[in-house]
C-alpha cells in the first residue's frame, strides 16, 4: 500500500497535519509515501481531481486508488485506514 498526500505551504490544514503525519510515518516505517507539494506542482490539482487540501489519497500494490480523504483529519481515523488496507 502506498498513501500520496498532496498539500502547499499556504495551507493551513497542511500544516496543521504535517506534524500529524510524520508521527504516523515514524510509527509505521514500512509505509510507502509521497508528498505533492502543490507550490512545486500546481498541476496535480487537475491530475488528481483534488476538491480540498490537504489530500491523502491510499493507493493498493498495483497502485489503483481504494480510498481518498480531505482535510484535517484525526490520527486515529488515518490509522484505522492504513491498518484496514495494509496488505492491499
Amino acid at each position: 500500500m502506498k498513501v500520496i498526500k498532496i498539500g502547499a505551504s499556504w495551507c493551513a490544514g497542511c500544516r496543521e497535519m504535517k506534524p500529524r503525519w510524520e508521527e504516523i510515518e515514524r510509527e509505521n516505517s514500512w509505509l510507502e509515501t509521497e508528498f505533492i507539494s502543490l507550490d512545486e506542482h500546481p498541476e496535480a490539482t487537475k491530475e488528481y481531481q483534488l476538491e480540498g487540501l490537504p489530500t491523502f489519497i491510499f493507493l493498493d500494490k498495483e497502485g489503483k486508488e481504494i480510498e481518498r480523504l480531505s482535510g484535517v483529519i484525526e490520527k486515529e481515523k488515518l490509522i484505522e485506514l492504513i491498518n484496514k488496507y495494509r496488505d492491499r
